[in-house]
C-alpha cells in the first residue's frame, strides 16, 4: 500500500460522488466503481473519475488495485460488504447506518478491531463544531444542563418518493432517525462530552418524524425533533448546548460561526477569528469570508481516515465504534416508540 491510496467506491449515487471528490482531495485516486447494475458501472466510473467500472461490489473489494473500500450502498447491504472488506484486511469507510440491526452493528464493530474502519459523521468536521467542543472541554460554560435542537429536512414532504430508504427491508426501521437523527446525536455527544443514557421517543409519519427526550450520564436533560417532512427545511441540523456560564449554538445551514450566549451578553465567533481555538483552526482550510461547507467536511473526514491508514491517530475520527453507538441509539428509539415508555440506552 503506497502513499497514494487507491479507492474503490461501491454505490454511485449522490453520496458516491461526494466520496469520489473527497478521495481526490485527500490525495488518493479512485480506481474502481461499482454501480447498482454491471451495465451502469462504466458510466458511473466515467462520471466519478474512476479508472474503471466493476461488475459488482464484491469485485471492487477483491481488486488488487483497491487499497480502501468506500461503501455507499443501501443500508441492508452494508454488513456483507463490510465483512468481506475487513476479512481482506482492507480499510473501510461505510456510510451510516452501519447496519439495520443492533446485533449486526455489534458484529461489524467487533470484526473491525485493529483495522481502520470509519463512518462519515462528517458534521464533526465543521470548524464550528470543533470550536464548541474545545470550549466545553476547557470548562468555559461550566456544567452543561440542557442539550437541545433539531434535524429537519423536507425531501419526504407531500408524499415524495423515498426510493430504497422507504423500504424497511432496505433502509431499516424508523428511517428519519436512523438516517439523520443519529447525526444529531453524534454531534451533540461529540461536542458536549455527554452520553445519552435514557430516552423517550415518539415516531410518526411512517418513520419520517421522531421526537426524543433524553437524559445524559452527567445529569443533563435534552430533546431533539427529527423530521424529513418539514416543509422549507432543506438540511436544518441545529444544536444548542446550554451551561451555567455560556450556551453554544450551531446551525449547519449557517455553519461559519458559533453563537455564544453569556451572562454579560451574546457574541459570535466566526471561522478564522483570532478568538478561534487551535482545534477549529486545523479544519479551517480557506481564508475567512470564503465559506466552507458539507463537501469540505467530507474531504476532511476522508483525509483523516487516510491519515489513520498511514499510521496517524487524528483526534475525533468517527469509527465503527461510533457507528455502533448510533445503532444502539436507533434501537432504543425503536423500543421506546413501540412501547411508549422510557428505555435505557446500552453504553
Amino acid at each position: 500500500m503506497g502513499d497514494r491510496l487507491r479507492a474503490g467506491i461501491i454505490g454511485a449515487g449522490f453520496i458516491g460522488g461526494v466520496h469520489a471528490h473527497a478521495v481526490r482531495a485527500a490525495g488518493g485516486e479512485v480506481t474502481r466503481v461499482a454501480a447498482s447494475r454491471p451495465d451502469r458501472s462504466e458510466e458511473a466510473a466515467a462520471r466519478l473519475g474512476a479508472h474503471a467500472g466493476a461488475p459488482s461490489g464484491e469485485a471492487v473489494i477483491d481488486a488488487d488495485d483497491v487499497d480502501v473500500v468506500h461503501l455507499c450502498t443501501p443500508n441492508s447491504t452494508h454488513v456483507a460488504l463490510a465483512r468481506r472488506a475487513l476479512a481482506a484486511g482492507k480499510p473501510v469507510i461505510c456510510e451510516k447506518p452501519l447496519a439495520t440491526t443492533l446485533a449486526d452493528a455489534q458484529a461489524l464493530a467487533a470484526a473491525a478491531d485493529g483495522l481502520v474502519a470509519t463512518v462519515p459523521f462528517v458534521y464533526r468536521f465543521y470548524p464550528a463544531a470543533r470550536e464548541i467542543r474545545a470550549r466545553v472541554a476547557a470548562g468555559e460554560a461550566g456544567p452543561l444542563h440542557l442539550l437541545h435542537g433539531a434535524y429537519l429536512q423536507d425531501w419526504q414532504a407531500a408524499g415524495a418518493p423515498a426510493g430504497w430508504r422507504g423500504d424497511a427491508s432496505e433502509g431499516g426501521a424508523h428511517r428519519a432517525f436512523a438516517d439523520v437523527g443519529v447525526h444529531w446525536c453524534d454531534l451533540v455527544e461529540f461536542t458536549s462530552g455527554h452520553r445519552i443514557t435514557r430516552l423517550l421517543a415518539a415516531t410518526a409519519g411512517g418513520g419520517t418524524a421522531t421526537t426524543v427526550q433524553f437524559e445524559t450520564d452527567t445529569g443533563a436533560t435534552g430533546s431533539v425533533v427529527v423530521s424529513q417532512t418539514a416543509l422549507g427545511r432543506r438540511n436544518a441540523l441545529r444544536i444548542s448546548l446550554d451551561g451555567e456560564g455560556a450556551a453554544y449554538r450551531f446551525d449547519q445551514e449557517d455553519p461559519e460561526a458559533v453563537r455564544i450566549g453569556g451572562t454579560d451578553g451574546d457574541r459570535t465567533v466566526h471561522r478564522g477569528s483570532p478568538a478561534s481555538s487551535g482545534a477549529a483552526a486545523r479544519y479551517s482550510l480557506l481564508p475567512p469570508g470564503h465559506p466552507q461547507g458539507y463537501q469540505d467536511c467530507f474531504n476532511a473526514f476522508v483525509a483523516d481516515t487516510y491519515a489513520a491508514v498511514h499510521g496517524d491517530a487524528p483526534d475525533g475520527l468517527p469509527t465503527f465504534a461510533d457507528g455502533l453507538r448510533a445503532a444502539a441509539l436507533t434501537d432504543a428509539v425503536i423500543r421506546s416508540s413501540d412501547a411508549s415508555t422510557w428505555v435505557e440506552v446500552p453504553s
